[in-house]
């Protein structure tokens, strides 16, 4: 199956219960969110982050999001990795979804390195006798040896990102969520992540990722979707430069 995905006016608000004579904290809000304050049914300011967002990504895409910070990428991510639900509008999704927002959400500090891989495998829906064919391999990525039998809480920051990266990227999916490209690690096993994930992202069907680096859109994506205030300003292809043969 070809992956697919379909957003029709989608719209995503954030309520904010707080005391209404609080203007000025409001407006502070919508500077920093980049959303708009509104209110609900039930008179409550909201925070409209998404606005009638609509597009099709098509399988083979690689669409990059990007606008300042509080334009709405982050928050359109979470929709597609089904974090956050449209309180308006409609979203079709057809394919397995891995989303690399958080790779270290979800793991247990005081489970084994060992035991977060199969955890970690359980909750993205994989079967036990899959998760046993991929543990040598992540294992061997993350280059922890002795340390895997041990419970993560004990790990530096920079183990428990490997191991979460390791997982993460272990995976198959149809659609690729990111935001930002991962860099993980000192130089040496910084590079060898980037292979990685150089190749889970050319088996995706479809790659959705923001950033801030105009450069890696140009390099990685076929598509520019730029956001501004919740809404979309351009919906654009990515035009590589030619380089010219003397």
């Amino acid at each position: 199956m070809n992956a697919f995905i379909d957003s029709r006016s989608v719209t995503v608000e954030f309520p904010i219960y707080e005391n209404s004579h609080r203007s000025l904290k409001k407006k502070v809000l919508n500077l920093t969110t980049g959303g708009k304050i509104g209110s609900d049914a039930g008179k409550h300011p909201v925070v409209r982050a998404l606005d009638q967002i609509t597009f099709t990504f098509e399988h083979g895409e690689r669409v990059g999001l990007t606008g300042h910070n509080g334009s709405g990428k982050t928050t359109l991510l979470r929709v597609l990795s089904g974090v956050y639900a449209p309180v308006h509008g409609s979203l079709d999704v057809r394919g397995k979804i891995a989303s690399l927002l958080d790779v270290s959400m979800g793991l247990d500090p005081d489970a084994t390195g060992f035991e977060n891989i199969y955890l970690r495998g359980i909750m993205d829906g994989l079967k036990p006798s899959v998760i046993r064919d991929k543990i040598d391999d992540i294992a061997d990525f993350t280059e922890l040896d002795e340390y895997l039998n041990l419970p993560v809480r004990t790990y530096s920051s920079g183990m428990m990102l490997r191991l979460a990266f390791a997982i993460s990227t272990s995976v198959e999916a149809d659609i690729l969520i990111m935001d930002e490209w991962l860099s993980v690690g000192d130089a040496q096993f910084s590079a060898k992540a980037a292979v990685r994930l150089e190749k889970l992202v050319s088996k995706a069907g479809i790659l959705v990722i923001a950033s801030h680096d105009p450069k890696l859109i140009e390099r990685v994506c076929t598509r520019r979707i730029h956001l501004e205030h919740g809404k979309i300003m351009s919906d654009e292809k990515v035009v590589r430069e030619e380089v010219a043969v003397e």
